[in-house]
């Protein structure tokens, strides 16, 4: 595995260094550096280290990104403000499919783009694709849509507490607003920050509370679509079963609730989860086939443009409605 290890860790420190010195979202500059880099997977020597990265590290870095979540975080919400996150992610989730429909494209492309959209961006795409499959979504589709993900969420960050300012949200309406509507964990906080202190102490809390529901949302997604083709002999248990590293993320997230875990630990715990998403996302990139890329073109993007007005329309709404 080590050839293709060792390029995958190179590809993706070269994103970081870019990230740092230019601001950049570290999971987009991380796509584009795998898919310029997409020439290396044509050697086999590189297929079982892109592949071992590709799912192994995303895994793990799923388990790990529980550390930053507690059932209090949940409970500190609010009973009627976590039904409205309910409700705009299930319409975020629609408006992917919809989208799908409108560009032509199988309603898996739109379960991706609009739960990625709905939970918390690349890491729940990355976590979702595992259920889907790549023998029911390409490789290439998938690389799109991480790419028009991270591209609208890095929008969000900059356009909407400027919006939220234009429109004269208070600092909970804006909490809300921009914890419940933009992809990214680290973008949403910095977002919710962007407007005001109070503001980011509350898009903090409604952003974790849409990670939480990372597990149920993996399940749902499990049970209403099936198994892959391969999968179809299994026994019924097998088939309804969560993938193990959703309960190791849920197991982590009950460790978090019961124990307090030093902070240090909690804040290294996200450094090394970005770490490992960001070399699943480069490894992926440099396995997707550049030629479907192409002939995808615009169509690839239109899920994710749905999926995300309709997931900043429901949650300005229920943030007029409720604060």
């Amino acid at each position: 595995m080590f050839p293709g290890l060792a390029l995958c860790a190179v590809a993706a420190a070269a994103a970081a260094w870019l990230s740092e010195h230019y601001g950049f979202p570290i999971i987009l500059l991380g796509l584009l550096v795998g898919l310029a880099l997409n020439f290396i997977s044509h050697d086999p020597r590189t297929h079982a280290g892109l592949d071992f990265a590709s799912r192994t590290c995303l895994r793990w870095g799923i388990v790990v990104l529980g550390l930053q979540v507690t059932v209090s975080q949940i409970e500190a919400l609010g009973p009627a403000p976590f039904a409205a996150l309910g409700v705009v992610m299930a319409v975020t989730i629609g408006a992917g499919l919809i989208g799908a429909r409108i560009a032509g494209q199988s309603r898996f492309a739109g379960i991706l783009a609009g739960g990625a959209t709905a939970i918390c961006g690349a890491s729940a795409a990355l976590a979702l694709y595992g259920v889907i499959g790549k023998d029911r979504l390409s490789q290439a589709q998938f690389a799109l849509t991480l790419v028009g993900i991270s591209l609208a969420s890095a929008f969000a960050m900059t356009v909407y507490p400027v919006l939220a300012g234009e429109l004269g949200l208070s600092d909970g309406q804006a909490g809300f607003l921009i914890g419940a509507s933009i992809h990214d964990v680290a973008q949403a906080i910095g977002g919710g920050y962007a407007f005001s202190d109070p503001a980011g102490n509350y898009a903090t809390i409604v952003k974790l509370a849409r990670v939480a529901l990372l597990a149920p949302v993996v399940l749902l997604t499990s049970l209403a679509i099936g198994q892959a083709d391969s999968a179809s002999g299994q026994p019924l248990w097998k088939r309804l079963a969560l993938p193990w590293f959703i309960l190791a993320f849920l197991g982590v997230v009950a460790l978090n609730s019961m124990v307090t875990i030093p902070q240090p630990v909690v804040e290294n715990g996200l450094v090394l989860s970005k770490g490992l998403l960001l070399l699943a996302v480069t490894a992926t990139a440099m396995r997707s086939r550049m030629d479907l890329l192409l002939q995808m073109g615009w169509r690839a993007a239109v899920p994710v443009v749905t999926a995300t007005l309709a997931s900043f329309a429901a949650a300005l709404g229920f943030a007029y409605l409720l604060l």
